[in-house]
C-alpha cells in the first residue's frame, strides 16, 4: 500500500485514486443488549462488496446481560458492565483487531453493500485521513434481519439532521475543515488509519455517559494533522430516529456533552469565553534577558490580544509573578499555535494577529514567518497540525510556510516608557 500525503487538508488531490492494494480492513461493531440490531449490522456486513479474506469484523460488547451470539469467522471481545463505557469498548474492539484501516460502527447502524470500500479508501491512501460516512434513519420494526439494508430501508426513511447535511454542503464535505469540525464527526460511522489511530490514543476512556467522546477524539486527531473528510456514498442506516428525536435527548444531556468538552477543546467556540481554560489555545516562548519594562509590555499586550495565552520567559520578573499565565519556559510546549518570538513586541492593535492565528493549520498555511515592514524578524507561529505532521512523515510538505508582515505588531525598544504603554499617550513611537 503506497502511502501519500497531501498539503494542509487537501484531501481532493485524492479524487478519483484507488488503492494500488487494498489493504486490510477490521470493522469494530460497539454493542450493549440490542441483539436484533446487531443481527441487522452483521447481516449487512457479511452483504459487502469488499474482499472478504481482506475483511475483519469485531463485535465489542459493553457488558451486555446474557449471551452475546455472533457468527462464525466474527471476533467477540467484551467487557464487563460498570455502565456506559462506548469510549473504552471501541479501544478494547481496536486492540482485537488487526486491519490497517479501522472502521467504527454502532450495532444499530446497518452499512449499505459498497459502505467499507467508500469509507476505507482515503485512509488506505491517506493515513492522515479521518473519514465519516453518511449515517441515514429508517424504522426496522417488524422487518426481518435477513432483508437486504437497501430493501428494508426503502419507504420507512426518517429525517435525516437537517443541520448536518447543511453543514457538510457548507463545507464541501469537510473539505474546508477547521478547528471545530469535529462537530460534524460521527462516532457511528467513522474509519482511519491504525496508524493515526495508535499514535493519537485510541478514544478517551474517561467518556463514562452518552455523547462526546467521538468529538473529543476527532479533535485530537485534526491536532495531530489529520485530513477530515466527509464520505457521503459510505451510507449506514440507523434504526430510529437521529438524536434529537430520541428520549432523553433535551438541554439537559447537552449541557452535560458542553460542560464536559469546553475543558477538553480549548478553541473559541468551544471552550469558555472568559473563564480561564486548563489548556492552552496559544503558547508564546520570548528566550533571553530583557529588561521588566519590556517584558511587562509584552505580556500586557500579548493577554490584551489573547486573554488566555500563556508567555514562556527564560526568567519571570517581579512585576509578573503573580499572573499564572507567565510561566517558566521548558522544552515541552504544546498548544494549537506556539508563537516562537525572536525579539520582544508590543501588541498595539490585536485584530490581524488574532485572525491569523485563529485560521492557522486550518487551510494549507500551517507555519507563519512573522516580518516588520523592513523584513526584520518579529518571530513564527506554527500550528499543533504542522508540528505533528512534520514528525510523522520527516518533510515539512504537508502544510505551507508562509512570510508575512506584520499588522499592529511592533518591535519594542530596550527601554520603552510603561507610563506610555499604560497611559495609552504619545503613540508606538513611545514604548517602539
Amino acid at each position: 500500500m503506497t502511502e501519500r500525503w497531501v498539503v494542509g487538508n487537501g484531501w481532493d488531490a485524492m479524487d478519483g485514486v484507488v488503492p494500488d492494494r487494498l489493504p486490510r480492513v477490521s470493522v469494530i461493531v460497539s454493542h450493549y443488549d440490542q441483539p436484533g440490531e446487531l443481527a441487522r449490522t452483521l447481516h449487512a456486513l457479511a452483504a459487502q462488496d469488499y474482499p472478504p479474506e481482506l475483511l475483519e469484523i469485531v463485535v465489542a460488547d459493553d457488558g451486555s446481560p446474557g449471551d452475546v451470539v455472533v457468527p462464525e469467522g466474527v471476533t467477540l471481545v467484551r467487557q464487563e458492565d460498570r455502565g456506559f463505557r462506548l469510549a473504552a469498548v471501541r479501544n478494547l474492539g481496536a486492540r482485537a483487531s488487526s486491519g490497517q484501516v479501522l472502521c467504527f460502527l454502532d450495532a444499530d447502524t446497518a452499512p449499505e453493500p459498497g459502505y467499507v470500500r467508500a469509507l476505507s479508501r482515503l485512509p488506505a491512501l491517506l493515513p492522515d485521513a479521518v473519514v465519516v460516512g453518511r449515517r441515514r434513519h429508517a424504522d426496522f420494526s417488524g422487518v426481518a434481519v435477513e432483508v437486504p439494508i437497501v430493501e428494508a430501508a426503502a419507504g420507512r426513511e426518517l429525517p435525516e439532521p437537517a443541520w448536518l447535511a447543511d453543514e457538510y454542503a457548507r463545507n464541501r464535505n469537510l473539505l474546508d475543515a477547521d478547528d471545530r469540525s469535529y462537530r460534524f464527526v460521527i462516532g457511528a460511522v467513522i474509519g482511519c488509519s491504525r496508524r493515526l489511530f495508535d499514535e493519537a490514543g485510541g478514544f478517551d476512556e474517561t467518556f463514562t455517559s452518552y455523547g462526546g467522546e467521538d468529538w473529543e477524539w476527532a479533535h485530537r486527531m485534526w491536532q495531530a494533522g489529520a485530513v477530515f473528510a466527509h464520505v457521503p456514498d459510505a451510507v449506514a442506516w440507523h434504526d430510529g430516529p437521529e438524536w434529537a428525536g430520541r428520549d432523553g435527548s433535551g438541554v439537559d444531556r447537552a449541557n452535560v456533552q458542553t460542560l464536559r468538552l469546553q475543558a477538553s477543546i480549548p478553541v473559541p467556540g468551544s471552550s469558555p469565553r472568559a473563564l480561564w481554560s486548563g489548556a492552552a489555545d496559544l503558547v508564546v516562548r520570548l528566550h533571553g534577558e530583557h529588561s521588566s519594562a519590556a517584558l511587562f509590555i509584552v505580556a500586557d499586550s500579548l493577554f490584551e490580544a489573547f486573554p488566555r495565552a500563556r508567555l514562556l520567559l527564560d526568567e519571570v520578573p517581579s512585576v509578573l509573578a503573580d499572573d499564572p499565565r507567565v510561566l517558566v519556559a521548558t522544552d515541552d510546549v504544546d498548544a494549537r499555535v506556539v508563537w516562537e518570538m525572536q525579539r520582544p513586541v508590543v501588541v498595539s492593535e490585536a485584530p490581524w494577529i488574532v485572525d491569523v492565528v485563529r485560521r492557522l493549520g486550518s487551510g494549507h498555511v500551517g507555519s507563519i514567518e512573522l516580518v516588520t515592514d523592513v523584513d526584520s524578524p518579529l518571530g513564527y507561529l506554527r500550528s499543533r497540525r504542522a508540528t505533528r505532521r512534520a514528525e510523522r512523515w520527516g518533510t515539512e510538505d504537508g502544510f505551507e510556510t508562509r512570510r508575512m508582515r506584520a499588522v499592529g505588531i511592533h518591535p519594542l525598544r530596550a527601554d520603552p516608557r510603561v507610563e506610555a504603554w499604560v497611559g495609552g499617550w504619545g503613540g508606538v513611537g513611545s514604548f517602539c
